[in-house]
């Protein structure tokens, strides 16, 4: 069997237009017109889930679908940043954020390490694989990133070389334990 695993990015809030840490905003109403607009672009699937998270939910909506919150799809937890910026936090704590960024293990804001995720995104990732016909989540950027690091069996450190534009899907096929990736889908 063929796995089909299509995950989608959230659509632009004010967190992500201001690089802050998420902080539980609502989409923009420019978000929510062109996820709308772009309902109609998604393939059927059996199975339809998402972050738990605001923005995700929003976004699952106004596309369409009926997703089902997955905690094991949430976003990095970043621990006491939640709701800073990246500029509040390099001013605040220059030297945290920098082991942050560079090691994979490193979780000096309290929260989840970025291997932490990885790991945790690639157990659901093996578990969606098992499901007959396609799987559609929309998730955080951050899982999207973690889902493309650990299925090319890039080194963790990848994770901060992996943009991931809103609104747009990337695609794991397989079988047999072996993942593609079809990269660079915009839903509209």
């Amino acid at each position: 069997m063929t796995s089909r695993v299509m995950l989608i990015s959230p659509g632009m809030n004010a967190a992500l237009r201001e690089a802050r840490f998420d902080d539980g905003r609502p989409l923009d109403e420019a978000a929510l017109r062109a996820a709308r607009a772009a309902s109609g672009a998604l393939p059927a699937a059996q199975a339809v889930w998402c972050s738990p998270t605001v923005r995700c939910e929003q976004t699952a909506r106004a596309l369409g679908l009926a997703a089902v919150p997955v905690p094991a799809l949430a976003g990095l937890d970043a621990g006491r940043w939640r709701g800073a910026t990246l500029a509040e936090v390099t001013a605040a704590e220059p030297e945290a954020l920098a082991a942050w960024l560079a090691d994979p293990e490193a979780a000096p804001h309290g929260g989840e390490s970025v291997r932490a995720l990885c790991d945790r995104v690639e157990d659901w990732l093996a578990t969606a694989a098992d499901t007959d016909g396609r799987t559609l989540a929309v998730v955080e950027p951050e899982v999207v990133r973690a889902a493309v690091v650990r299925t090319l069996g890039a080194a963790d450190t990848a994770f901060w070389r992996t943009d991931v534009p809103p609104l747009s899907a990337v695609e794991f096929t397989g079988r047999a334990g072996r993942r593609n990736v079809k990269v660079g889908r915009p839903l509209v």
